[in-house]
């Protein structure tokens, strides 16, 4: 299953539940001009392969994973959240400057956002279901 992912691709875990994520998904989606990303629920299938593959602690690591097939390699928390960032364009790829801050320092902002996040922006009852149009970039 992780195998047919394309390797020119980078798939993105994340909380199918959370609105935050869902609303990042979406901020990803529309500045993704080069067709970088593929999305899916850390809940789904190939989330859950994923997860298993590369023994990952859901506890520590619920809300976004950046999967990419070509090294096979795996990044999480503020790590995972510059790298897309630093793959979008301008402005957004200019966060990438924040991988200068020690790496204990972003994910402890990371950590207390996403600590929060379904206080601030609320959860779903459900993984969101993306419309016809984006069909194409999520995979299960």
């Amino acid at each position: 299953m992780i195998q047919n992912i394309p390797k020119d691709k980078q798939l993105i875990l994340f909380d199918g539940v959370c609105n935050l994520c869902n609303s990042s998904v979406l901020y990803v989606i529309k500045r993704d001009n080069k067709n970088k990303f593929l999305f899916a629920p850390l809940q789904s299938t190939i989330g859950k392969s994923i997860i298993n593959e590369f023994n990952i602690d859901i506890v520590k690591t619920d809300s976004i994973i950046l999967y990419k097939p070509k090294e096979r390699k795996i990044y999480d928390k503020s790590t995972a959240a510059l790298f897309i960032a630093k793959s979008l364009n301008f402005p957004t790829n200019l966060m990438a400057v924040f991988f200068i801050v020690p790496n204990f320092i972003r994910n402890w902002v990371y950590n207390f956002i996403a600590k929060n996040r379904y206080k601030w922006y609320g959860k779903k009852e459900s993984c969101m279901i993306p419309t016809p149009e984006l069909k194409s970039k999520f995979i299960e």
